[in-house]
Order: structure tokens, then sequence, then C-alpha cells
């Protein structure tokens, strides 16, 4: 029986025990073209969706940008817009608004497309629930000296190293590319597969398409910094 893969969101540590990918993409919804400063960058990139937020066990810890994580700054984590993107967040229930910039890599959670800081949380009155409906618009981008980064899809996440082996050792038969990555979250350590070589969102989205509907899998794209 195949393993069910485990979820959770950003890494603290991470060490690749499998081969080497690389992955492209862009965001899933812009209302407009890239403008010219930043090609390839969807400024007033619109998503809807499901936001959670974190705080008191990732308090003082690297975020993927190399900067200590603050709960009580304005800053998220998003899987796919390059670090230093700033958006405004517009809660969908409470009608708030907030500014935050992006320094961070998560939820990985399926079905959800943002992780607010605790202060983000309190600003939009979410902390109670935990999870609130919004809609964030990216409004400008402090660019990185290295670049937007690239892009995978993942697969699954596990607790243990032989289940995610399993896991990879299917996906490679139909992708050459592909790694297992330890991450050490205070919950404890997991193991996320990661596969794929892409250059544009539609060829990601369509693999990670094809995936799960051959392996009945919840996979989808991440931004790799690295």
């Amino acid at each position: 029986m195949r393993p069910v893969p485990l979820t959770k969101r950003t890494s603290l540590s991470i060490v690749v025990i499998g081969l080497g990918a690389v992955l492209y993409q862009g965001c899933t919804t812009a209302s407009r073209p890239p403008i010219d400063r930043f090609p390839g960058y969807p400024i007033g990139f619109v998503e809807r969706g499901m936001a959670s937020w974190y705080g008191p066990g990732f308090h003082g810890n690297k975020t993927a940008n190399g900067e200590r994580y603050d709960m009580y700054k304005l800053t998220a984590a998003h899987r796919t817009l390059p670090l230093g993107s700033v958006a405004v967040v517009h809660s969908l229930t409470s009608g708030r608004e907030i500014t935050v910039r992006i320094n961070d890599r998560g939820p990985f959670a399926r079905g959800r497309v943002l992780d607010l800081s605790l202060a983000g949380a309190q600003a939009l009155g979410m902390v109670g629930n935990g999870t609130d409906q919004v809609e964030l618009r990216v409004v400008d981008y402090n660019s990185r000296p290295e670049g937007m980064g690239v892009l995978r899809v993942q697969v699954g996440a596990f607790a243990d190293l032989q289940n995610a082996r399993a896991l990879f050792a299917q996906v490679q038969r139909d992708f050459a590319d592909g790694r297992i990555i330890q991450i050490d979250l205070p919950e404890g350590r997991r193991y996320r597969v990661q596969i794929g070589r892409f250059l544009t969102e539609p060829e990601a989205q369509m693999a990670a398409g094809r995936l799960d509907r051959t392996l009945n899998l919840q996979s989808f794209v991440v931004r790799d910094d690295g």
C-alpha cells in the first residue's frame, strides 16, 4: 500500500538527499502583464484563497530569505511568489486590509495560499479562528541579488524516510529529475519529495495534475530559493 503523504509549512533547514532538480513557474493568475523593470515578475498578480498564520514555534528561526522570522512584523509566507514581493492582503470576512512583505515559504498545506505572521493575523482579526478567506494583490517587488529563484513540484512529505523513498521511486518512472529534502520542524523531521524541471507554470501544473491522477496524490508547485 502506498503511504499517505504528510504536509507541513515552512522549512528550518534543508539537506538534499535525492537528485537535483530545477523548476521555474510564474504565479497562477495575473491581472496585468509583467512590468519591464522586473522581467517575468507579475506585479498586479491577484489570488484568492484561505490564509493561515504561524507564530511562536517559528519566532526567531531563519526564514527562506535568510532573515530571522519576527512574528511581530507584517510579513508572510507564500509558496511561489518571489521573496521580496509586497502584497496587499484583504480579508473577505472582516473587510480589513494590510500590506505585507513575502519573506518565507509556505503554507505547505493544500488549499491554503498564504501564511501570515502573528502581527498580520492580528491586524486582520483572524487569530482566534486561525484561518480566513483573503484576496492578495502584489503591488511591489524588492528585488534580490539572487533573483526570483526556481520552482519545483512537491508530491509528498513524510515523517519516515523509507516512505519518502518509496514515493520517490514511483515518480522517477516518469520524471528523471527529483530529490528528497530533509526538513527540521518544531514538531519533528520531515522528508519532502520534489520532482521535475520546468520553465513555465503551465508545464509544472500539467505535470502536477498528471501525477495526481495517476498516483492519487495532492501535489503542488513551490519556489526553490536555494
